[in-house]
């Protein structure tokens, strides 16, 4: 999986989760169903957006989901998954981009591709993705050959690059190409109007993808001696975020004149969930949303928080650890085991059928031994963007008085 739109669960409403892992796993059966199996290592979080602005426009319909069987990836549970156009340009365009992505890495040999023998295996690859969006694309009506040509033109400008050469000229390729996606989608909803708005908020989106992988990779890059946008250019971090945060209000402006009919997850992924993209990738303050040790609801301790005191518990003995026992002192009886817990080779048993089900992965799961939930390593609490601390916060999340609709604070902004 990768992208730059990754949404914390722990962030989104309920309803949001839903919407938003329907078009997730739409994608991902789109690839199947369309270039088969092995396609489907291509699922991003960021063509899933595609998907999200062809139904955001259309709106929601029933024929626009389906349930689907269960996936080890969702803890072996059925759920409604998008499908349709929306769905299918969203795969084009993924394996495009993944192939022009595969090129890339056997063009700068990195890693396992520096070996000849694995160069071409990627390459037959790529050209075989390249095809299958490119007859995808024209059942849509949708030309790949834009997102092929921007990706060629980018190796030239990379290697024509140097100290001095605006960064936007580096990033071009990548802004064409997503704009052409993101324009697209306004044609298959039936709202050409939208087309114009989309493609500067895709060309927009293309330029903080860029940025963002730039910034994220430097050090990484310039240790191995790897061409980097930021370095070749000399562009410093200061000036990248300067431009992040441009391209971040140009796409709210360009959001407000399109037309959605449920432009809600779209709204919430490209206006809240990219400033936190944004933020994480230059280390910014303010991107916790339920951080390890972060304080739990009603100022309880959060995961991997020592035990401390509730205010007006009479019952905490602040020096009590997690292992120590409460106000009876030491000797006092242990607190009862939860019931119904299992035996030794039973809980073993139970343990090998979550992972070999990759539930103890992602999803939540009923631990082996005590039966009590627990969230799969997917679901941890991750590094994403608070975005409102209270109610009071709501109105200013964007900066533009948006209202901060991805949060379940519960608040009517």
């Amino acid at each position: 999986m990768f992208g730059i739109v990754r949404p914390c669960a722990h962030r989104l409403t309920e309803h949001l989760k839903t919407e938003w892992m329907a078009h997730l796993c739409g994608l991902c059966l789109a690839l199947r169903a369309d270039h088969g199996q092995f396609a489907r290592v291509v699922t991003n979080y960021d063509g899933l957006i595609v998907s999200v602005l062809t139904e955001a426009q259309a709106g929601r319909t029933e024929a626009g989901r389906r349930t689907a069987g269960p996936c080890p990836l969702r803890a072996m549970r059925t759920a409604p998954v998008a499908r349709g156009e929306g769905a299918r340009l969203a795969a084009a365009v993924s394996l495009v981009l993944a192939s022009a992505k595969i090129r890339d890495h056997v063009a700068d040999r990195d890693g396992l591709l520096a070996r000849r023998p694995v160069a071409a295996a990627a390459r037959r690859v790529a050209r075989s993705w390249d095809r299958a969006g490119a007859r995808t694309g024209r059942e849509l009506g949708f030309d790949t050959a834009v997102l092929v040509d921007a990706v060629d033109r980018q190796t030239g400008l990379e290697a024509l690059a140097g100290p001095g050469t605006p960064l936007l000229t580096v990033t071009e390729p990548t802004e064409t190409a997503t704009a052409a996606a993101f324009a697209h989608t306004a044609v298959l909803a039936g709202r050409p109007g939208n087309a114009e708005p989309l493609a500067e908020a895709g060309r927009l989106f293309g330029r903080l993808a860029h940025l963002l992988d730039a910034v994220e990779d430097q050090t990484a890059d310039d240790a191995a001696g790897a061409w980097n946008p930021l370095t070749a250019t000399g562009t410093s971090r200061e000036e990248a975020r300067r431009l992040a945060d441009d391209a971040l209000h140009g796409i709210r402006l360009a959001l407000k004149d399109a037309e959605f009919a449920d432009g809600h997850l779209a709204h919430v992924l490209l206006a809240h969930e990219l400033r936190v993209s944004v933020d994480r990738a230059f280390a910014t303050t303010g991107a916790g949303c339920a951080t390890h040790g972060a304080q739990g609801a009603h100022g309880t301790p959060g995961p991997g928080q020592p035990h401390v005191p509730v205010p007006g518990n009479p019952y905490a003995d602040p020096g009590a650890g997690p292992w120590h026992p409460g106000p009876g002192g030491p000797g006092a009886p242990l607190p009862p085991e939860p019931p119904n817990r299992r035996g030794t080779l039973a809980g073993c048993a139970v343990w090998l059928g979550l992972a070999c089900t990759c539930q103890m992965c992602c999803g939540s799961y009923e631990d082996p031994w005590s039966r009590q939930r627990r969230e799969g390593l997917c679901n941890d609490p991750c590094d994403c963007c608070d975005c409102c601390s209270n109610c009071s916060d709501c109105g200013d999340c964007c900066g533009d008085g948006c209202c901060c609709d991805g949060c379940d604070c519960g608040c009517d902004c």
